[in-house]
């Protein structure tokens, strides 16, 4: 009688959790648990214990798992047994690590520390038995994304081939099932291509199915690599099949316990070829591993027009250039994608859009060292700022024998915004002087446009004043610049009386542009040399007459006037200035609180 080991493993009271489970469940029938070749043959009631015992390795060995004895150690060792190589197939099945291999050392641990010292049914056991699998099965599961086959894996015999181009190749693809359960119907087919960067061989053939009725499920390594199924497939390879490893993948449909698969398992296995010279390199994903790779280059473009304004619509051509000097690229397909523009993640949109609806231009071929052009028709967005804006353009081709190349490339295209501002009606106090006197002339800039205006400047101009200026500096879009400005008379009007403001400013390259706008301002000569000579010359008669005659003095009466215009004078000068600091503070206040909320901001 063999002995038995289990008992001494260590164990927790986690053995206790799975008691609670077992009790109602149903019993499992008696099933062959190691797998032969040919069917078992029933025993009658007239075999003997002894003739059980007598029964080779070879032959099939039937465990009893429904029955109301009391389970002896012969029971527990074959339930320990059973659970341990559960738990070694859940390994292989789904390539376990060691965390998750060790929270299932702890359930199987738990298990046969609560079989060794629980008194049971040989049925309560067996439930037992199968409430742990239960578990350690969703415990394995949990860890993985999905599963695959049921322990169908590629057998340890198989040889990666090594064929050579246009040659005939047979491949042998052993199967092998690791599972305790037998897998009915099997249907194994490759996964073929037309492609030579995916399929080494000729698509000779629609159909590379084939069948197999069953592989039964075993209890040992040795015992299922005993029972494989070998699949052999005949292949002719390609005349322009590339160096290197090919991938080769098999579908593998299967019915278990009278349940269809979901979905086939897949296998993969290798093949090494040899190509032509020059048929280049295949690395095992599919893709050119060596050798001259072409490229396509944007060497320039242009607009038409060739200034682009915000909402207009303009014509762009690219040039581009296959750099590779002994091969051509086909299939070209151009993808311009412009850059993402917005205030926030809810209100993006691209600052170009393509007038067709469609931003991809398609080429079928671009000979070696040969240039190309890309034209299509775009829409600026209204809304851009003044600025160059990235436009990318991705290229996806083919070259060869190789396929889906991709390469990436920028354009910077400049943005401008048309610059404008208006004024406020000047005022112009007084809008007559004399020559020598001085007039107060106040307006406001307000830059309207979307762009900066940068060095504003008005000066005025008029032959009857002295040249004069007034520098705003830089206005942002929407801010307003204040110009008060005091104008000398120089000489008399001898036209309507404009005087003209030029007002001038620079964008972001330099560039300057100029405005004009007209003010009306009267300069007249000054009239106080005349009065004084007639006063001169009244006084002197006045004071003749006082002297001859005794009439009134009326040249002190023309002196007291003239006093009062001059005091007058004075009084509108003072005016004028107390105004002109009254409004440079108020700019000044103006200035102070638009730093003050800029610097909030």
């Amino acid at each position: 009688m063999r002995k038995r080991t289990a008992r001494h493993l260590a164990g927790g009271l986690a053995g206790l959790f799975f008691a609670l489970a077992v009790w109602g469940q149903a019993a499992e029938q008696t099933a062959p648990v190691v797998c032969a070749a040919e069917q078992p043959v029933q025993e009658t009631g007239e075999q003997s214990n002894q003739d059980k015992e007598s029964v080779s390795e070879n032959e099939i060995k039937y465990v009893e798992r429904s029955s109301d004895r009391v389970i002896t150690d012969d029971d527990r060792f074959d339930a320990d047994e059973d659970l341990l190589y559960y738990m070694q197939s859940l390994e292989v099945r789904y390539h376990l690590d060691e965390k998750v291999m060790e929270q299932l050392h702890k359930v199987f641990d738990s298990a046969v520390y609560y079989i060794a010292n629980t008194e049971m049914s040989l049925t309560e056991m067996w439930a037992y038995v199968s409430s742990v699998k239960s578990s350690m099965e969703s415990a394995a599961v949990e860890k993985v994304s999905q599963t695959t086959s049921e322990f169908l894996q590629v057998g340890d015999n198989w040889q990666t081939p090594i064929v050579s181009y246009g040659q005939g190749v047979s491949i042998v693809l052993p199967i092998v099932n690791f599972g305790t359960e037998e897998l009915n119907d099997l249907i194994v087919e490759p996964v073929t291509s037309t492609l030579v960067t995916e399929w080494p061989f000729e698509p000779d053939m629609t159909n590379y199915l084939q069948t197999e009725p069953y592989i039964p499920g075993c209890q040992t390594k040795e015992q299922a690599m005993a029972n494989r199924r070998e699949f052999t497939f005949h292949f002719t390879t390609r005349s322009d099949v590339m160096s290197g490893y090919y991938p080769l993948k098999f579908h593998i449909s299967y019915t278990k316990a009278g349940i269809r698969c979901e979905e086939p398992a897949e296998l993969t296995v290798y093949v090494k070829t040899i190509g032509k010279p020059g048929s280049g390199i295949i690395g095992g994903n599919g893709q050119e591993a060596s050798g001259s790779k072409p490229r396509i280059v944007v060497t320039g473009f242009e607009t038409s027009p060739a200034k682009v304004y915000a909402g207009e619509t303009f014509t762009l051509t690219i040039h581009v250039q296959n750099t590779a000097n002994d091969t051509a690229v086909t299939n070209v397909l151009f993808d311009m994608q412009a850059a993402q523009e917005g205030e926030d993640k809810t209100n993006t949109y691209s600052a170009f859009l393509p007038t067709s609806g469609s931003s991809s231009v398609y080429m079928e071929k671009i000979a070696p060292d040969t240039s190309a052009d890309i034209v299509i028709e775009m829409t600026a967005k209204a809304d851009l700022a003044q600025k160059p804006y990235v436009l990318d353009v991705n290229m996806k081709y083919d070259a060869g024998t190789v396929f889906d190349l991709t390469d990436k490339a920028s354009v910077s295209i400049p943005i401008l915004q048309e610059s404008r501002f208006d004024t406020s009606i000047p005022e112009v106090v007084p809008d007559s002087i004399e020559v020598g006197s001085q007039s107060n002339v106040m307006l406001s800039i307000y830059n309207t446009g979307k762009t900066t205006l940068y060095n504003v400047q008005v000066k005025f101009l008029a032959d009857s004043i002295a040249e004069a200026s007034a520098f705003v500096g830089n206005l942002q879009s929407g801010n307003t610049g204040n110009v008060d400005v005091m104008l000398t008379g120089a000489a008399p009007t001898m036209d309507d009386g404009i005087v003209k403001l030029e007002i001038s400013y620079e964008d972001e390259a330099g560039n300057v542009t100029t405005a004009e706008k007209e003010i009306t301002l009267f300069v007249t000569e000054p009239m106080m040399d005349d009065m004084m000579m007639g006063d001169d010359m009244m006084m002197g008669d006045d004071m003749m007459d006082g002297e001859e005659g005794g009439k009134p003095k009326t040249g002190l009466i023309v002196g007291i006037v003239v006093a009062v215009i001059a005091i007058a004078a004075a009084g509108l000068g003072v005016f004028f200035k107390i105004r002109k600091k009254r409004r440079a503070a108020a700019a000044e206040a103006a200035e102070l609180a638009e730093l003050e909320k800029e610097l909030n901001e």
